[in-house]
């Protein structure tokens, strides 16, 4: 427990009893907004507030921040772009989609990215504040229409009960990594591999799924529940 309140600071930047929350989004009134909600709070700072990727990237990592509240629409590089950037440079932040999207392609391509949950700009504060706290003790926090969307996607898209890609049992495992966000660099230590060999093992990946990206090897094992 205290490695783990240790590490909490060291990630967020601020006190172990604070969580650290940055803000990306294009709309000023939101984003000040957001900011406004997230200092008045106990418990909550804002440690960055930014109107797109391409100004959030260089400056993110000054102050790191434990949540990541995300817009999708974004001027320049999309929401759903920047996760996989975010995740590189923050890998122990947890991002989470703030957006007013609710359709399945969106829904479904931000989670395969990596996104830790996705909620709708109209949620109340109360329930946002809440949200952020849940992620932060691994949930995984949705807006109530996000969450049936969710279903019914896992429902329709259900593979047939023996889909199988011969991936061999480190194939998978490193299958699962991508799948739960990391980066080649990340998943190269938690196997205990150069990011070379993670490099080589997914060209055998892509090959037997037949994909020619990360991001759609990601989407296929989740279709095909492969991890």
């Amino acid at each position: 427990m205290i490695n783990q309140e240790r590490e909490r600071k060291m990630v967020s930047g601020v006190p172990g009893d604070v969580i650290g929350v940055a803000i990306i989004e294009d709309q000023r009134d939101i984003r000040e907004s957001l900011a406004i909600l997230v200092n008045g709070s106990e418990g909550f700072r804002c440690v960055g507030s930014f109107r797109s990727m391409e100004e959030a990237l260089p400056k993110i990592t000054f102050e790191p921040p434990l949540v990541v509240l995300l817009d999708i629409g974004l001027p320049g590089m999309s929401g759903i772009e920047g996760i996989r950037y975010l995740k590189e440079r923050l890998p122990q932040s947890h991002v989470v989609m703030l957006t007013v999207y609710d359709d399945d392609e969106r829904i479904f391509d931000a989670l395969c990215a990596g996104a830790c949950g996705y909620l709708l700009k109209k949620t109340p504060p109360a329930r946002l504040l809440e949200s952020i706290k849940e992620v932060v003790h691994g949930g995984a926090p949705m807006s109530p229409e996000v969450a049936k969307h969710v279903f019914r996607l896992f429902r329709d898209i259900r593979p047939p009960e023996r889909a199988d890609y011969q991936l061999t049992a480190h194939e998978l495992r490193l299958l699962k990594l991508l799948v739960e966000g990391h980066s080649y660099k990340t998943a190269a230590a938690e196997l205990g591999v150069t990011t070379h060999a993670v490099s080589f093992h997914l060209r055998s990946i892509y090959e037997k799924l037949q994909v020619h990206s990360k991001s759609e090897a990601v989407a296929k094992a989740l279709r095909n529940r492969l991890v």
